[in-house]
């Protein structure tokens, strides 16, 4: 075998890596399958279960379900998980060929009668599903029309020993695959891993023009030990927890599957699916096995393709807008907003009508985004108070609201209300125009900053040379320590006549009644003619 580390990004090492940072939950005693949903959508953490059903297996849910959890899985802090995401996609890593007898996902092989999907421990997962589900798969398969390799992230509801349903109903590049291998009258070959790395994941949910695996390699960082599966020519990687060999049959969309709980917390509706036939069921000795959170309404910000989704999402709007020239302070996608809808960016705005343009360019580049909101710069998108401050203090609903209709959006979207996928998308520009920033009610309140150190002797010789001045930067060039005895001061110019104020509240010198403060303003041209 090639000199490769088929530890280091095994499913099970990461769980213990994740133990070290208080991040699992251990559930020692026995539970049976049907009681698994409600452990897992109760928990915060990931969660190990050491003995589940009566086979007592072994099983981890929740384990992408945070970004504290991704940042472990990138090995960096939160804060520089897009940074990393980026510079992993920007730098290709190579796969290495394993031999069958060297790969762990096979060191135990179940073929013909003994590869029994029913002894996996497929488990109700909503109160009205469908079926058992299994919602940790990646699935493999190879395009027979360009010869390279699809993955994606698939579920699969239990059927009988040796077959399950499937959902290759929405859009995606294995629907066109295997759309194209029925009209041929053709199996399509396609083999699930179940038990895998974070970082796997989030390579299965993007897509490229080009062989899909390499997104494996290019996320982890380092080369992908592949092997070959024992009952189809797909190469898997070889440091899973468990492959599941098989093919979807060539007869198309005959079975439903479904209901099943998952866009926005949401029951997806039966639909005609294909069928998919085990061949082959490999492991590791010691088999984690692996579950998904996904569609619990409650739990939805907790939901494990959420997460993973977001990173993807604000790495991609990143790159996207500064290409196109933007200032972009951070981006933010609410893991409460499900499925990446609501995406929030901060900017720094150098122009009037940027934010609109910034709005535009992320409905463009991301399908599934429904609303998204612009700030300036100086807010903190990922702190709830900031944001709804934003949003109240800098948005007019009659003109920083922008609507887009006719847009198609996500099919299971329940506020479509059965329209089909056309609705309509809105972006919200919560930034101060550009072109007033500078007016004294467009400033954000702040605490003062003051130097403390005195320039000037006088409060007369500081207006003299650097008025009109806010009483803070009076303070401030006399270098006071109190301020309580510059409003004295202040005040003996205003019985000699001589104090005014202009409209936003600034101090200078002028002619004006003794003993009242004179006005300057637009109005006025001198300050030394009001009286």
């Amino acid at each position: 075998m090639p000199d490769i580390d088929t530890e280091k990004f095994r499913l099970r090492r990461f769980v213990e890596k994740l133990d070290t940072l208080d991040e699992v939950e251990v559930i020692n005693k026995a539970i049976d399958l049907i009681d698994l949903a409600s452990e897992i959508e109760t928990s915060k953490k990931t969660i190990l279960f050491k003995q589940v059903g009566p086979e007592k297996f072994e099983l981890v849910a929740n384990v992408n379900g945070s970004r504290r959890r991704l940042a472990a899985a990138l090995n960096v802090d939160e804060g520089n998980v897009i940074n990393e995401f980026q510079r992993r996609l920007d730098t290709p890593q190579p796969i290495v060929n394993v031999e069958q007898g060297d790969a762990p996902a096979q060191q135990v092989a179940l073929k013909g009668n003994d590869a029994d999907l029913s002894k996996l421990p497929f488990y109700i997962q909503h109160q009205f599903d469908g079926s058992a589900y299994l919602s940790s798969g990646i699935d493999y398969c190879i395009d027979p029309e360009s010869g390279t390799t699809n993955v994606g992230c698939r579920r699969l509801s239990l059927r009988n020993t040796k077959s399950a349903g499937t959902n290759v109903t929405a859009p995606s590049d294995l629907k066109r695959i295997y759309q194209g291998c029925v009209a041929r009258g053709e199996k399509l070959p396609i083999s699930f891993a179940v038990g895998s790395h974070p970082l796997d994941y989030m390579a299965a949910g993007m897509r490229i023009p080009s062989d899909e695996i390499s997104l494996v390699s290019t996320l982890r960082g380092e080369p992908l030990p592949l092997v070959k599966c024992l009952t189809n020519d797909i190469r898997v990687p070889a440091d899973a927890e468990m492959i599941i060999e098989g093919y979807l049959d060539e007869h198309g969309y005959t079975e439903p599957d479904g209901p099943y709980g998952e866009y926005v917390g949401f029951y997806g509706p039966m639909h005609m699916d294909p069928v998919f036939h085990v061949t082959a069921i490999t492991m590791r000795k010691d088999v984690l096995h692996q579950s998904l959170l996904h569609g619990s309404g409650p739990e939805i910000h907790r939901a494990e393709s959420v997460h993973l989704l977001t990173i993807r999402h604000e790495a991609q709007v990143f790159k996207s807008l500064r290409m196109m020239g933007v200032v972009v302070n951070d981006v933010y996608v609410p893991p409460g907003s499900a499925e990446g809808q609501h995406i929030r960016v901060s900017i720094k705005q150098v122009r009037p009508g940027q934010a609109r343009n910034v709005i535009a360019a992320i409905f463009a580049s991301v399908f599934g985004a429904k609303h998204v909101f612009i700030t300036d710069d100086d807010i903190n998108i990922r702190d709830e108070n900031a944001f709804e401050w934003a949003f109240v203090s800098r948005f007019q609903a009659d003109s920083d609201l922008v609507v887009f209709d006719g847009m198609m959006g996500m099919s299971m979207d329940p506020s479509l209300d059965g329209r089909g996928i056309i609705g309509a998308k809105a972006g919200f520009d919560l930034t101060l125009p550009p072109q007033s920033r500078d007016k004294l009610t467009m400033r954000v309140a702040k605490a003062p900053k003051l130097e403390g150190s005195a320039r000037y002797q006088t409060v007369l010789k500081a207006l003299e040379e650097r008025g009109p001045l806010f009483f803070t930067d009076i303070v401030d060039a006399l270098g006071s320590r109190d301020s309580r005895e510059i409003t004295i001061k202040l005040d003996e110019l205003r019985n000699d006549g001589k104090l005014m104020r202009n409209s936003d509240g600034q101090y200078l010198l002028g002619k004006t009644e003794k003993g009242k403060t004179g006005l300057f303003g637009p109005q006025h041209d001198d300050p030394n003619a009001h009286t």
